[in-house]
């Protein structure tokens, strides 16, 4: 069957963790799709102010899960936003405050640190080229509908966070934190509302991730496929394995199911 849309996690699939970039394997397989008919969504944990670094293949770009599905847009309409309780944020900055670790609040407009700390400016500003964000007070942020809370918790902490937020769900792809949503929230569920936004059938959608945040999406495509360099849960999780985001992975995928010729 013909795939259609095609939906792309950004760190680590899209972009490098090495250089930082898209590889121009995947700006030319992602011309060469789009060319063709197919439609291209972006698929991210990251809040739409943190989506700084795809700008080699903006313009090909049609619509957007964010903040791991708790907002989903095409163009200037909302397809889905789900705010988290306040009582559930408040209980994960407990949390964080228990173990003394920070976290970062993402709201509707602005994005605050909880706990500031050293890891915030390692794993943000340096490892995902942040450099340059600024950070909103937290009052500011807590004054609006909250998408997202990323705890920098070890997953024992997080399992005994999330056995006390019924209403939320949580999705890790690094060792260093997790990010906490509305349970009604994730990359998969996005994929569900877009494609019924835009009248596409699922078996006609595959999905491209490397990490747990990406399993729900994987499931719920008509072809998940994992990178090579994703976690042994998201490969087992997917339909096929392609190579690496280093390794020309994604053109290698497109060209085995033919979306691409050579």
């Amino acid at each position: 069957m013909t795939i259609k849309a095609l939906f792309f996690d950004i760190d680590g699939t899209l972009v490098s963790f090495r250089t930082h970039r898209i590889p121009q394997s995947t700006v030319r397989a992602l011309t060469l799709a789009k060319a063709a008919g197919t439609r291209i969504y972006i698929s991210t944990g990251r809040p739409v102010p943190f989506i700084t670094n795809i700008g080699q293949i903006e313009h090909l770009v049609d619509g957007y899960i964010t903040s791991n599905g708790a907002y989903c847009f095409v163009g200037s309409e909302t397809v889905s936003c789900h705010e988290m309780a306040t009582a559930d944020v408040e209980r994960i900055l407990r949390s964080c405050d228990t173990h003394r670790r920070p976290a970062v609040v993402v709201g509707t407009r602005n994005i605050a640190v909880y706990r500031n700390e050293p890891a915030i400016d390692e794993v943000f500003r340096k490892g995902l080229g942040l450099e340059d964000f600024r950070f909103a007070p937290l009052e500011q942020v807590m004054a609006e509908p909250v998408l997202q809370v990323t705890p920098f918790l070890n997953p024992a902490q997080e399992a005994g966070l999330m056995a006390e937020l019924p209403l939320c769900t949580s999705g890790r792809w690094t060792e260093a934190f997790t990010d906490i949503t509305h349970r009604d929230a994730d990359k998969g569920q996005g994929l569900l509302a877009v494609a019924a936004h835009e009248h596409i059938d699922l078996a006609r959608t595959m999905a491209f991730g490397d990490g747990g945040n990406d399993i729900s999406i994987i499931r719920a495509a008509g072809v998940g496929v994992a990178m090579g360099n994703a976690d042994e849960q998201t490969q087992r999780s997917a339909d096929f394995v392609t190579t690496s985001v280093d390794h020309d992975g994604i053109r290698n995928a497109l060209l085995h199911y033919g979306i691409i010729g050579e």
